[in-house]
């Protein structure tokens, strides 16, 4: 049977480079980056000092609407991009919202230190709490319980949006973004739904988001500047920079969207999922968890490595992945992953963790609509151990039609989007 095709009808980001998708490809495209210093919470005493934080202001209507009593900060930068998308979308003239369904990649909200610091004085200290007191202490809503539940923000998105199918919540560290629109891609294939919104959102920029990071020695320690830390594929890298945002498809069916007159941006023609089975902390080192998840994207596309135009890399700027994705680059391409361009949008916008993939799908399917590939800003001391070609510093002016974008995340888990200009 001939695969249905799935196709992206709106999309919409909010990141650290701009409130909206224009906004942040536009910057992108200049190579300007998202990283300051830390603004949000007190980074004395951390190692590192750095971050990508989105702008207040575009999201303080969101932070004074019905929904911010239990929403996390990850959720309102959701909703943002999701509205962005929806409208573009034009999802609103649906009448039958059972067909469209819900995908996101996102965790939990991270427990507040003044909250914690609360709560604790109700403890004795030998396994004992005075819950009586606490109750009466008032201080401490069960609203915080919900903000902690990954699934809230579907809930949420389903409420105010209205959308009755599928819903499904994806929490799988730094691939939870492209594995939800994976699902989503696949949740239209077999017909579940004819539309999905999908992507991926995070916000941990706090203490204990900086905490777990800082003692796996796994952020920027070492940089002159907070725009030049992060470095993917560089020989001077020394660590990914926590960043936030969010990403929003919307992807439909191709029959579904042509006759309801729907302008279409793009295409998923294949998605590829793997697990390392190696470690919590560490992707193989010979990447091979990586290798099967571009094998399995290209092939569920029906394509052959010679189809593919351009690789939107996971790109960390750590030692461990940078040196790993080209070694599983390699393997997948041979002798051609040396003409490939590839880049990492990270070198720019930070690590969003769980709303990287999905800001990355989206700022790959603006590259080819508007045949620019975004560059690796930063990249300064070429590694023998990556010697691929990076797009280093500027974005390039190149057609490009066909384009694997990666997600590999902690815990080895891993995700590949075979993404395509759409060509009717």
């Amino acid at each position: 049977m001939k695969k249905k095709r799935v196709v992206i009808t709106g999309y919409g980001l909010i990141t650290p480079l701009g409130k909206d998708a224009i906004e942040t490809f536009d910057k992108a495209s200049k190579g300007i980056s998202g990283i300051d210093y830390i603004k949000s919470f007190d980074t004395t005493g951390l190692p590192c000092t750095i971050g990508g934080e989105v702008k207040n202001e575009w999201i303080s209507d969101l932070e004074n609407s019905r929904f911010s009593k239990y929403a996390s900060r990850g959720c309102l930068l959701l909703l943002r991009a999701v509205q962005e998308a929806y409208e573009q979308a034009g999802l609103k003239e649906i009448t039958n919202t059972s067909q469209i369904g819900i995908s996101i990649g996102c965790h939990g909200d991270n427990p507040k230190v003044k909250d914690m610091v609360f709560v604790h004085k109700f403890y004795d200290g030998k396994g004992n709490w005075d819950y009586h007191k606490l109750q009466k202490a008032g201080g401490y809503s069960f609203l915080n319980f919900m903000k902690r539940k990954p699934d809230i923000v579907t809930s949420i998105i389903a409420h105010k949006f209205d959308c009755k199918g599928l819903n499904i919540v994806t929490v799988s560290a730094c691939s939870a973004g492209a594995q939800a629109i994976g699902e989503a891609y696949k949740a239209v294939i077999d017909g579940r739904c004819k539309v999905m919104i999908t992507g991926g959102a995070e916000s941990i920029i706090d203490f204990f988001g900086y905490l777990g990071f800082t003692l796996l020695k796994a952020l920027a320690e070492r940089y002159s500047s907070p725009q030049g830390a992060s470095r993917p594929f560089d020989r001077k890298r020394s660590g990914f920079v926590m960043s936030e945002g969010a990403g929003v498809l919307i992807l439909e069916d191709y029959e579904h969207a042509t006759t309801r007159g729907a302008k279409i941006y793009g295409e998923v023609l294949g998605y590829g999922s793997s697990t390392d089975a190696y470690r919590i902390t560490d992707m193989h080192p010979q990447g091979l968890g990586a290798v099967i998840a571009m094998k399995k994207a290209i092939a569920d596309a029906g394509l052959t490595t010679n189809d593919i135009d351009y690789i939107n890399a996971h790109g960390t700027s750590t030692i461990q992945n940078d040196i790993t994705e080209t070694l599983a680059i390699k393997q997948v391409f041979g002798e051609r992953a040396r003409e490939i361009p590839i880049s990492s949008n990270k070198s720019m916008l930070g690590h969003t963790i769980a709303g990287a993939g999905a800001i990355e799908a989206v700022l790959t399917i603006m590259g080819m609509n508007n045949s620019i590939i975004l560059a690796t800003i930063n990249y300064e001391f070429p590694d023998p151990k990556c010697d691929l070609y990076y797009v280093p510093n500027k974005a390039i002016m190149k057609e490009h039609k066909i384009a694997l974008s990666n997600s590999f995340g902690f815990g080895g888990q891993n995700a590949c989007l075979c993404l395509g200009k759409f060509l009717s």
